[in-house]
């Protein structure tokens, strides 16, 4: 049945061969990795006039600069992504720049940020999803969070369909916000350039105010930063396009980088001209849809919904790149390999879904809240762009390529704004950032702790050969079987028998409490007649404990096999029931076993498996 269930809801499995099919084309890929960096838009311009609002309403003529200086920003960070994404065609993005430049740990800090990042991607998307919703429909408003998982639930299950499933349905909300904010754009700056929208603007530029500091600038300035976000995704996705590959990530960030440019300014000057001020109730991107189209009308709830649908779908640019940085991490021997493996329609699952797990969580931790995220978020990007380009400054330097030098200069700005948005961050809104302080040390510390492991494995697992001889081995004279025996029963009788064909000394061995002597007495003679030439052994155990008592036995075997220079097998018969379900109806004395000796040195678990029919 859950086979049934899985099929239905991901698709059948693809051949490996398949994998060409997957790739993206640029439009698809456009819709696939932009939609989280486009879908910005709908509260970056909102970040800013929040935090000039602090300073009162006329402060907001600064979100004019502002926005400039986002927009010059936004040019070095895609220009140098361009050239990461030339240099490092493998993806990998920040975290391969940071480490061959910086080193392994500062790949890691890049790296590890990402990570986080991508999963406060998706909550921030889902939570402004569910905001975009509630604004539209009021009565949704209680219902905030659980809207929230539904739609982070719903993209899981697209992107385990498979890249090119994603990229089919991301087309439609993705190009359709397209369309109806260069609608909203256009019409609202030619009705301001033709005198049909009045200027209400609360200050004009200029206007000086005593509350104006660099602080506030700087505040205002990080928070509507939070717009570039998502710019990075693309560079870490390059191995999923189309050949040639390199040129077709390339133009994709480009056209996505002309569109976010024309949208932020747009909505930006619209919002200050209208004089729009941010409240709880509505968003200012559609206090802008509702004034530029003449009140709650048809354009207004085209754009509500538009703009929900983007803001839905825009988490799905971290399940894009989630996985492969989680894939390039894994490959490094940073993260657990299971990170490498393909699901049934060649996506890798298990990067999905640690997403999904990852990001529901945030929302649960801070209620759907993207006030609370945002600032978060803004750091989780903004140490990656800082030594990606700086990192790419010392690449430059060490290849010198044909106009390097103007190249540095490029990386030397977008990093130079970076390093200061994220100090500035730090300054000015360490109550939402500071878990970043404490998270990136324990990811850090996890990174560390895996990569030693498999380092540690691979030493011990290494066959060492000395002379060119065959690599020293142990030669047993003979086996012991130890079968662990419940009570007398068909999957009993066939384990001493299967036993008795692999071992040359095999033992039962039964561990019996003080509840019924006649029962247990009853078992150790029956088995006896059954099997004369096995020893049988019966332990009792007071307080009831099976672990305990098997571990003691099993020790005191193993010496003994010892001075025979015999191999030890523990084997522990089970019956597997013909339904999955019906595991639950019996105790799981098998696996605790299992997993108790496992942990033992000097002997092999087996198990052997009896079959019901019914």
């Amino acid at each position: 049945m859950f086979e049934n269930i899985k099929r239905t809801l991901i698709g059948k499995p693809l051949k490996t061969l398949d994998e060409g099919g997957q790739s993206l084309s640029k439009t698809k890929a456009l819709a696939l990795l932009s939609s989280d960096a486009l879908s910005s838009v709908a509260y970056g311009t909102e970040s800013i006039t929040t935090a000039l609002l602090a300073a009162g309403a006329v402060a907001l003529w600064l979100q004019i600069p502002i926005a400039l200086l986002v927009l010059v920003l936004l040019a070095a960070i895609v220009m140098s992504y361009r050239q990461i994404i030339h240099a490092y065609p493998s993806g990998g993005g920040a975290y391969a720049v940071a480490s061959e430049n910086w080193g392994a740990k500062a790949g890691l800090i890049a790296g590890g940020s990402l990570l986080v990042d991508y999963m406060l991607t998706v909550a921030v998307s889902a939570s402004a999803a569910a905001d975009a919703i509630t604004a539209a429909f009021p009565a949704t408003l209680p219902f905030t969070v659980p809207l929230s998982i539904i739609i982070v639930l719903l993209l899981t299950g697209m992107n385990l369909r498979g890249l090119r499933e994603s990229a089919n349905f991301l087309m439609v909300p993705v190009y359709f916000f397209i369309v109806v904010i260069v609608t909203m754009i256009a019409w609202g700056v030619f009705q301001a350039l033709t005198g049909q929208l009045p200027y209400h603007a609360a200050a004009k530029i200029g206007t000086s105010f005593s509350g104006l500091s660099l602080v506030l600038f700087m505040r205002a300035f990080s928070s509507g930063s939070s717009s570039l976000t998502g710019v990075e995704a693309i560079s870490n996705a390059v191995p999923n396009f189309k050949e040639p590959k390199e040129k077709h990530a390339a133009a994709t960030l480009a056209t996505m980088a002309v569109i976010l440019a024309t949208f932020f300014g747009g909505i930006t000057f619209l919002s200050y001209w209208l004089g729009i001020t941010p409240n709880s109730k509505s968003t200012v991107l559609s206090q802008i849809a509702a004034t530029t189209f003449g009140g709650y009308h048809v354009g207004f709830y085209v754009v509500q919904f538009a703009t929900a649908m983007i803001l839905a779908v825009a988490a799905n640019t971290g399940f894009s790149a989630f996985p492969m940085l989680a894939l390039n991490l894994a490959r490094d021997k940073y993260l657990p390999h299971l990170y490498m493996d393909r699901g049934d329609r060649l996506g890798y699952s298990n990067g999905i879904l640690s997403l999904a797990f990852g990001a529901i969580v945030l929302i649960m931790i801070f209620h759907g809240s993207t006030d609370a995220l945002i600032p978060l978020y803004a750091v989780g990007v903004f140490v990656p762009f800082t030594l990606s380009q700086s990192g790419m400054i010392i690449h430059w330097w060490r290849n010198k390529p044909q106009h390097w030098v103007v190249k540095a200069i490029i990386n030397f700005i977008g990093a130079f704004i970076s390093a200061v948005l994220v100090i500035t961050l730090f300054a000015t809104r360490i109550e939402h950032v500071w878990p970043y302080l404490f998270i990136m040390p324990m990811i850090l510390f996890m990174f560390l702790k895996i990569k030693h492991h498999y380092m540690s494995i691979g030493k011990q697992l290494r066959l060492q050969y000395l002379k060119n001889d065959n690599a020293e081995r142990h030669h047993y004279d003979g086996a012991t079987v130890i079968v662990l025996v419940s009570n007398i029963t068909k999957v009993t009788m066939e384990a001493v028998d299967y036993a008795q064909s692999i071992g040359d000394y095999v033992v039962a061995m039964h561990v019996s409490f003080d509840v019924n002597p006649k029962k247990e007495l009853k078992t150790s003679t029956q088995f006896k007649l059954d099997f004369p030439d096995v020893r049988y052994v019966d332990i009792h155990s007071s307080y009831r404990s099976i672990v305990k008592p098997s571990l003691s036995f099993v020790d005191a075997v193993v010496k003994q096999a010892k001075k025979r220079n015999h191999s030890v097998t523990v084997l522990i018969p089970q019956f597997v029931p013909k339904q999955p379900w019906q595991n639950i109806l019996h105790n799981q004395n098998s696996l605790r076993l299992r997993a108790a000796f496992a942990a033992r040195e000097d002997i092999s678990v087996s198990t052997y498996y009896y079959h019901l029919s019914e």
